[in-house]
């Protein structure tokens, strides 16, 4: 029988893959381009565009079709086997992906057809070919052999421990639990988080209750149990997750860290960088880690006495002396004191599907797009569903999968990913499809999940990623869609589409209270703008402490002495954290961004990308958030160029200008 996997003429075959398909898979599809690649070189003595480029361009298509559901498997589902199968073909992956971006005489190839481009070649052409040239030069294409070989073996060893490392994260949390028979314990706690406890307790055979550690019932608790030392817990919990405090040695990533750091240090300097964060440059909008850190600490600089100014607010409100375990529960007061608004009673007018109803509409109306449910499509779990996006009365643009809810063995946070490319080339057309993924409160019994204001912002960050994803225009699937895209620029219209969530115009659209389906009245809304702010400026200290670590981290890595893990942290936390830590608390440990995800030396980039956006989302706010003019600009000159055009072009193309970081200071209510 074909393997599924290889299957690549429509959507992935969910309801026909296993896990013992993957390895025999990706050892066919790499040894048939090994085999294709060399037959490429040797018949093309003039290589172009059509006759080198845009077949090398196919086959990278091609296995990020088969791995896709691979990946994205690994992550959604409880499976260990599942899990052992993404490990074991990662090392594959890895090897083959720098075999190719070390082939010297592919590096020559792409040399040739870049001299030989015509000048009427289009930008996307141009730079397909000007970041593989790049990409051949940061993994080591001009290294002798020996060092070429340790290169390689790096990137290997690299892959492997940074799978460790969030798995490690993922093991601590669902094997954490917190049983509760007294009721008094949980006072405060909404009653679809009781229910969800209870029904955990009744499936572990246990009385009463029962608090897992994944993120809504962590945000649930501590946003709302009255019980300190019960938040206390949580936050032990959470913040212990991946490390030397939480309870077994089989989970801590200290030693993942040390090596994870060691062997991009290694990395970055045989390839002519001092240090991992000059590396992580060579792809980004900044220039310098000189600018970055400069950057971070001007945001510092002008939100510390705002955030000290919230901080004394809040203690003041409290009536104590407030850790890190009571500042989102005291916040949560505040507000419902300052404001009269709770979570709690803004939840009940978020239905999820509601909720995702009203940000189609958004998009629809901003965009003139159709967005339309296919049922039937195969999935990995009941909950996901199928859409496909369209022009309004014309072709299909794309498609995308939406998976919301939490549930056991699935990776936390919110993300999106590539399930396929877009790919236009020597005539044939692909059209792109992602993958859109939350942990928001599970469905209740009667199917309801309730988000909350935040849930809501949440997606509609996670969708202005697949917007970026699905409406590209490029046909090179290296520079299409969010590929390509400077990683420090690549949260811009995710980051713009969060501000959508804080108009009422668009509110009463996302809105339907469960009981009576009446959409949010305008004077909860106002309240709830007017709780915009609080805690904002304690909000950006916070992502300025975790973008100066994570830089910092890496910029200072000595490879001489093990690595200033916690020490580093202390020391930022000295320069900008207004909060004290114990002394148990681990960040790094389950740091997945950093040191299982793309954002190693670019955490910073969220606050980067958010002055790009609260500028963009200004200019919607000078034109009317509504105007189609503005939108269709801000679709043409950022949504659709993928990684084709230097960024700082495009966006200067959409705004007339520069942007500042004055939109977000105001935004954030600092200045």
């Amino acid at each position: 029988m074909t393997n599924p996997l290889l299957d690549t003429s429509s959507l992935p075959r969910f309801g026909d893959l296993r896990p013992e398909h993957v390895v025999p898979a990706i050892e066919q599809v790499i040894a048939e381009h090994r085999s294709r690649l060399e037959q490429l070189l040797q018949a093309n003595p003039e290589p172009d565009l059509d006759s080198l480029v845009a077949p090398v361009e196919r086959m990278g298509h091609e296995l990020g079709r088969i791995w896709s559901p691979v990946s994205h498997l690994q992550s959604v589902l409880g499976s260990a086997d599942w899990r052992d199968a993404y490990t074991a073909a990662l090392p594959l992956l890895t090897e083959h992906g720098t075999e190719i971006s070390q082939n010297e005489e592919l590096q020559r190839a792409y040399a040739a057809v870049g001299e030989s481009l015509p000048s009427d070649a289009t930008e996307a052409s141009r730079s397909a070919v000007e970041h593989a040239l790049r990409d051949f030069h940061l993994a080591g294409v001009d290294l002798e052999k020996d060092a070429k070989d340790r290169f390689k073996a790096i990137m290997q060893e690299l892959a492997a421990t940074q799978a460790a490392f969030e798995h490690n994260v993922q093991d601590t949390s669902d094997a954490w639990s917190l049983h509760i028979t007294d009721s008094e314990r949980l006072e405060g706690l909404p009653p679809q988080a009781l229910a969800r406890a209870a029904d955990d307790a009744v499936s572990k055979k246990l009385d009463g209750w029962l608090l897992s550690l994944d993120y809504p019932t962590y945000d649930v608790v501590m946003k709302h149990a009255a019980d300190r030392t019960l938040r206390e817990s949580m936050y032990k919990a959470w913040v212990t997750r991946g490390s030397d405090q939480a309870g077994s040695a089989k989970w801590d990533n200290s030693d993942n860290i040390e090596k994870i750091l060691s062997l991009r240090h290694e990395a970055a300097k045989l390839v002519g960088f001092p240090t991992y964060a000059h590396y992580s440059l060579a792809t980004k909008m900044a220039e310098s880690p000189e600018q970055v850190v400069e950057f971070l600490r001007e945001l510092a600089s002008h939100s510390r006495e705002a955030g000290e100014r919230e901080l004394a607010d809040l203690s003041e409100f409290a009536g104590m002396h407030l850790e890190p375990w009571d500042i989102t529960f005291w916040l949560e007061k505040f507000k419902q004191d300052r404001f009269s608004i709770s979570n709690e009673a803004l939840r009940q007018y978020f239905p999820a599907r509601t909720v995702v109803s009203g940000l189609f509409t958004l998009a629809a109306k901003l965009y003139d797009l159709e967005l339309l449910e296919v049922p039937d499509v195969a999935t990995w779990h009941p909950h996901a569903r199928y859409f496909t996006l369209s022009e309004r009365g014309g072709a299909v643009l794309g498609g995308f999968y939406v998976d919301l809810y939490a549930r056991n063995g699935k990776r936390t946070g919110a993300w999106i990913d590539e399930c396929v490319t877009r790919q236009q080339l020597n005539g044939s057309l692909t059209l792109p499809v992602g993958y859109l993924v939350c942990n928001f409160q599970p469905p209740d019994e009667d199917g309801v999940s309730l988000l909350t204001h935040d849930d809501v912002v949440t997606l509609f960050h996670e969708f202005g990623h697949m917007l970026h994803h699905l409406l590209t225009r490029i046909g090179f699937p290296s520079v299409s869609g969010i590929n390509g895209v400077p990683w420090d620029a690549v949260e811009l219209p995710s980051q713009f589409m969060e501000n959508f969530a804080w108009s009422y115009e668009v509110l009463a659209h996302c809105s339907a209270h469960r009981e009576t389906g009446e959409s949010l009245p305008k004077e909860m809304f106002d309240k709830l703008d007017d709780s915009r702010h609080a805690g904002a400026a304690l909000a950006m200290m916070r992502q300025i402490e975790l973008g100066l670590y994570d830089f910092r981290l890496h910029t200072e890595y000595d490879p001489d002495g093990p690595a200033r893990v916690l020490e580093t942290l202390a020391e930022v936390r000295d320069e900008v954290s207004l909060l004290r830590h114990p002394d148990y608390n681990r960040l790094p440990h389950a740091f997945t961004h950093i040191f299982a995800g793309g954002y190693a030396a670019g955490y910073y980039s969220y606050k980067w990308a958010e002055v790009l956006a609260a500028d963009a989302f200004a200019a919607f706010e000078e034109a009317g958030i509504f105007d189609q003019a503005t939108a269709q600009r801000f679709r043409r000159e950022i949504l659709e160029i993928g990684g084709s055009r230097d960024i700082m072009q495009a966006y200067v193309a959409f705004r007339g200008r520069k942007p500042t970081i004055d939109a977000l200071l105001r935004q954030a209510g600092i200045l």
